[in-house]
């Protein structure tokens, strides 16, 4: 099992690396063309699941291959499933922003996020894995952590059992 983790890092890691350097030559391209704004920035957060196989999730306002997108950043967002206390949180980091700018729309199992003060802007669509229950949100913010949950909704199994005779 530690052979085949390690490949799958190795794997990851030589992937990451060439995003990274693909980036590099879209900035250089970019600033070539004469646009100046900014920031840019793209990267990688890993993490463990919990049938202990890696999760990749990129983030930032440039993708590898493709000019920027957006002056606004796209927080770094983690979605932790609660199956004891029935709930679904997300938390996103958002430094910069006052609680009255930021905006949240939860729509079909996808939550936008947005805020703006200044020229701190972020926004970020994050879809939702599990049932939840849209009308059940709260949300608080503080210290530029935006924590927002969700009750889970049981789905019963439908269908109709059918006995053999």
């Amino acid at each position: 099992m530690t052979m085949f983790f390690d490949s799958e890092i190795d794997r990851i890691f030589k992937k990451m690396s060439r995003s990274f350097f693909d980036t590099d030559d879209i900035f250089e391209e970019f600033n070539r063309n004469g646009s100046e704004s900014g920031p840019f920035y793209y990267g990688y957060t890993m993490t463990v699941g919990p049938d202990g196989k890696p999760i990749v999730k990129e983030y930032g306002n440039v993708k590898p291959g493709q000019l920027p997108t957006s002056d606004a950043r796209e927080p770094i967002v983690d979605t932790i499933v609660d199956e004891k206390d029935k709930v679904v949180k997300l938390i996103a980091e958002m430094p910069g922003v006052e609680k009255t700018d930021v905006k949240i729309v939860v729509d079909n199992k996808v939550v936008d996020l947005s805020a703006e003060h200044g020229d701190k802007k972020y926004h970020a669509k994050v879809p939702l894995q599990h049932k939840v229950d849209e009308n059940s949100a709260k949300a608080s913010y503080k210290n530029g952590i935006l924590q927002l949950v969700f009750k889970l909704v049981e789905e019963k199994p439908t269908g109709k059992k059918v006995e053999v005779e």
